[in-house]
């Protein structure tokens, strides 16, 4: 793998990585810098990776300005049997970018040309500074100073962080002014932003079948409340075929959850419009707000460069689990649906993903959609996530989910009455010790469905 205008190698952590991701962040399509890999290409290694990692981190944090916090992924990967670090640079929505050190100035500034991190002319630093965002989610001001932040706690306690009180600081919830901005107001326990879930009977919007209206408070907890609630509306099918019986879901689980998490982190909230979601007959349609962000391209996009509109939501979906790596989102969509799927626009973007053909046409028979009553998305979603024995509180906290009356009745009871996970305990089903754990039938499920 030799080294392109969007791939860096280095042999070791050196004095000058700022310098490389000054000039990622500052080219329009971003980039990755491996650490542990020669100028051949050759997997070298490092030897301490964790404590590297942190080195990196801090580094980048404190020296390079505007902050990017939020447009970088530090990540460990083996290469050849050896340490590798993986850094994951997306372009940056404030440019020009520059060393802490030097300032705004030919000295600081570097763009990426050809394999190489170059000097950025002074003109082209004023032409990017005179275009540079300023109606960000971080720059306006919260319309609330009042803001609490007890659900954010949980969620990070959750993921095995503890917030101090500087985490307001840290997670860049302030203006340059101190003040708490528009991320903050999002990520608060109260605001007013609502965002609906809505089904229709047929393929218009004329008739309304259910509407869902979530939001007002964090908007991590709003989206795993779409998250859950697009999980129920995406029906496991049965086709019952004269060879077999074949389960479906309507919609791909991954793609679609990519496709939700996408609206969100990239909504364009400057403009006071929440991502919307519509469930029709024939298809499910997710509306976020914004066009493409500027200097990003249809091919671009496609093809996975990240630029983050909200670098603020993008850094806490990814400290809690909810975002693996910059720019994975589009192309996971893409192993199952196409380009068509995507309608751009000057102020939307729209994923709509058709659902599958319940009839066979030809020679085969018709067959009969059926809703299996037991195996539901949300038993997937269990039988996927139980290892070993655990316990509810377990089970629960790996999988999310808070409400314990609905991971009763829509997850665990379902399960059990499928015969796919089974007591621990089973003469005492309200034991304190109870734990659960998959039966042979659940494990061979298990395995289909991991394939």
């Amino acid at each position: 793998m030799p080294e392109t205008n969007r791939i860096e190698h280095k042999q070791k952590l050196t004095g000058d990585l700022e310098k490389e991701v000054v000039a990622f962040l500052n080219y329009h399509e971003g980039g990755v810098i491996y650490i542990g890999i020669d100028k051949n290409g050759n997997a070298v290694g490092v030897s301490d990776v964790d404590a590297d990692m942190l080195k990196i981190k801090d580094r980048l944090k404190n020296n390079i300005l505007p902050s990017c916090m939020g447009l970088f992924d530090v990540v460990h990967e083996e290469r050849e049997g050896k340490d590798v670090i993986k850094i994951i640079v997306a372009s940056g929505p404030e440019k020009p970018y520059y060393l802490k050190k030097y300032g705004m100035s030919e000295k600081g500034c570097y763009i990426r040309t050809g394999t190489a991190a170059e000097p950025m002319p002074v003109k082209m630093i004023e032409e990017l500074f005179s275009k540079r965002t300023r109606n960000s989610i971080g720059k306006i001001t919260s319309p609330r100073q009042d803001l609490t932040f007890e659900q954010l706690k949980i969620y990070y306690e959750a993921a095995g962080i503890t917030l101090n009180k500087q985490f307001a600081r840290n997670l860049e919830l302030l203006n340059e002014d101190g003040k708490y901005n528009y991320a903050a107001y999002l990520l608060a326990d109260q605001n007013n932003l609502s965002i609906k879930v809505a089904k229709y009977n047929g393929t218009g919007r004329s008739d309304l079948a259910e509407s869902n209206e979530y939001g007002q408070e964090s908007l991590i907890k709003a989206t795993k409340q779409v998250l859950d609630k697009i999980d129920v509306l995406n029906t496991t099918i049965t086709k019952i075929t004269p060879r077999e019986r074949e389960n479906t879901r309507l919609w791909h689980p991954v793609a679609l959850r990519e496709a939700v998490i996408n609206a969100f982190v990239h909504n364009d909230y400057s403009k006071e419009v929440p991502p919307k979601f519509e469930v029709f007959s024939d298809r499910i349609e997710i509306t976020s707000a914004g066009g493409l962000p500027e200097g990003l391209s249809k091919a671009e996009f496609f093809e996975g460069f990240s630029v983050p509109r909200n670098k603020e939501l993008m850094r806490v979906f990814r400290d809690l689990g909810l975002v693996e790596q910059l720019g994975s989102g589009v192309p996971r969509i893409l192993e199952t649906y196409s380009r068509d799927c995507f309608t751009f626009s000057d102020n939307f973007l729209r994923m709509a993903f058709p659902a599958p053909e319940m009839s066979y046409s030809g020679d085969t028979p018709q067959v009969t959609p059926q809703v299996s009553p037991q195996v539901t998305p949300q038993v997937d979603q269990l039988v996927l996530n139980l290892e070993k024995e655990m316990s509810r509180e377990e089970i629960q906290e790996k999988m999310g989910l808070l409400d314990r009356k609905n991971f009763r009745k829509n997850y665990l009871k379902p399960a059990l009455e499928a015969g796919l996970i089974e007591y621990t305990v089973p003469d005492k089903p309200n034991s304190s010790q109870q734990k659960y754990r998959l039966t042979k039938q659940g494990k061979a499920y298990k395995k289909e469905l991991e394939k």
